[in-house]
């Protein structure tokens, strides 16, 4: 590495969050360098749930196809009580819908995909066995020095190595939360037996006694199983092979497979946490992923939440570095996406709560909440898992106040990828970077720096009230607007790229 090297943005962390701000400032025209300490890609299944809206992301970066193709798509879960089913859930899903809810696969083929689609690019650099040593910052940017004795000069560093943060260390920040005492044993089996696509969970089942067990099944013949672990149980004994066998073998005996041959793949402990960076933005540094935030698998919010971080903050790195955004561009990364990290918290601690009691009052009602739900339907929503669902930034300081709320979609959500009466879908048609001003029905108003989309009346998306809409880079609603004046949206553009104020001083 040449030790005078300058990029526009170096990333740490090559991991799928990493990859993906990677891919996404590629999108936008921005180089950037990778570092990460590893050798290469790990081979291990580690996150394995991608949400429909992280497939979304996938597909506006670059590398939605593979990741799609390869993975499982369900829909749907069941819940047991011992070996009894008691809950159904079934997520929203319809043949209008480009992807399903979520698919499984496992992290190295997300990691390996994006690595491809980057290679494609030319506009990013890989670089293994790179450790981080080292950070200064000053007004210009941010050199980091690395364990080979060179450095890399960045005008700007996004932060995604990972729930043990060097960048996080060098910069003296701690995560901020709660860690809960459950601990979970995750094994992945290869195994012949089809099964369900389906997140499936037994409460007290008799190959867990006194537990909960969950499954996933992934692709080529992969099972996921975690374990919770009891207060008793001594967590690395039950790593080692003959016990983990043993729970392995009780739990395919009672789905009736005791016979079928398996082959352990990997294992690993898991412990739940709900931690987050107060801010993540520290001068030139931006944090993503788990380097940001640590949120329990329940709900599968971790690497989804990292995928919506990098998108979020790809644009506004690339609108710095373009000269078009505004002083409060930066620090708005912070204020939408903490926000969406406490709102992800509140829902997965919920979550946490019935997968892992913390009190044995709390046990003693999710057990009876379980056991009744069999036979009485009213108890049955509390088994809802809450799955991950996007995050609206309606009060952010980018998103302008909605003149109609309720009707049609929002100012501040995301706008659904929706199938158009031409046979295309509405996500491609935006821009591949930039704002959009949307006319559905009504021409749209043209604005500089905004590309100007007509299209057919959107009723699902407008309502009777708003048929223009200005959509940000990462597919939200920055503003929703009842007539297709230009003046109106030419203000809202400048909000949305946070010249009207700082972003800072209007979330706090």
């Amino acid at each position: 590495m040449d030790r005078a090297e300058r990029v526009p943005v170096a990333i740490v962390g090559a991991g799928p969050v990493g990859l993906a701000a990677a891919l996404d400032l590629a999108r936008h025209g921005i180089r950037s360098v990778v570092l990460d300490m590893k050798p290469q890609v790990a081979w291990t299944s580690r996150a394995i749930c991608i949400s429909r809206r992280s497939l979304e992301i996938l597909d506006r970066i670059g590398e939605g196809g593979r990741i799609a193709a390869k993975g499982l798509g369900w829909t749907s879960g069941t819940t047991f009580h011992r070996e009894r089913p008691v809950f159904r859930l079934e997520m929203p899903h319809g043949p209008a819908d480009r992807h399903p809810p979520f698919v499984n696969i496992q992290q190295f083929w997300t990691e390996s995909f994006l690595l491809a689609a980057l290679a494609d690019t030319g506009l990013a650099a890989i670089r293994w066995n790179a450790e981080v040593t080292g950070l200064s910052q000053g007004a210009e940017g941010a050199t980091l020095t690395l364990a080979d004795g060179g450095s890399l000069s960045a005008a700007y560093v996004v932060a995604a190595d990972g729930g043990r943060s060097r960048l996080r260390d060098l910069l003296g920040l701690r995560l901020e939360g709660t860690s809960y005492e459950g601990r979970y044993l995750i094994a992945d089996i290869e195994i012949g037996a089809p099964r369900a696509v389906e997140r499936q969970v037994w409460f007290d089942p008799p190959s867990n006694p006194g537990s909960t067990t969950i499954l996933h099944v992934q692709p080529d013949g992969v099972w996921r199983l975690d374990f919770q672990l009891t207060d008793e149980d001594d967590a690395e004994a039950e790593l080692s092979p003959e016990r983990l066998s043993a729970r392995i073998g009780r739990h395919l005996a009672m789905l009736g497979l005791a016979g079928e041959p398996w082959r352990l793949l990997w294992s690993s402990l898991y412990r739940a946490h709900c931690l987050t960076l107060p801010d993540y933005v520290s001068g030139r540094v931006a944090f993503a992923g788990d380097a940001a935030h640590l949120v329990p698998i329940f709900g599968v919010r971790g690497l989804n939440s990292g995928f919506d971080d990098a998108h979020n903050l790809a644009w506004k790195l690339a609108a710095l570095l373009d000269g078009s955004a505004g002083p409060g561009l930066l620090a708005s990364y912070s204020a939408e996406r903490v926000a969406a990290t406490r709102h992800n918290i509140a829902e997965a601690t919920k979550s946490t709560w019935f997968m892992s009691p913390p009190s044995p009052g709390f046990r003693l009602l999710r057990d009876a909440a379980v056991a009744l739900a069999g036979d009485h339907p009213a108890f049955r929503p509390l088994i809802n898992p809450r799955q991950s669902a996007p995050f609206a930034y309606t009060h952010s300081p980018l998103t302008t106040p909605d003149p109609a709320p309720g009707a049609g979609v929002a100012a501040g959500q995301p706008l659904p990828d929706l199938p158009l009466p031409d046979g295309s879908r509405l996500h491609a048609r935006l821009p591949r970077r930039g704002f959009a001003v949307l006319g559905c029905g009504v021409p749209a108003p043209r604005v500089a720096g905004a590309a100007a989309l007509d299209l057919p009346p959107l009723p699902e998306l407008t309502g009777d009230a708003c048929p223009v809409l200005l959509v940000r880079p990462d597919e939200y609603v920055a503003a929703r607007f009842a007539s297709a004046e230009a003046a109106p949206v030419a203000a809202a553009l400048s909000r949305a790229l946070g010249h009207e104020q700082s972003a800072r001083s209007a979330a706090a």
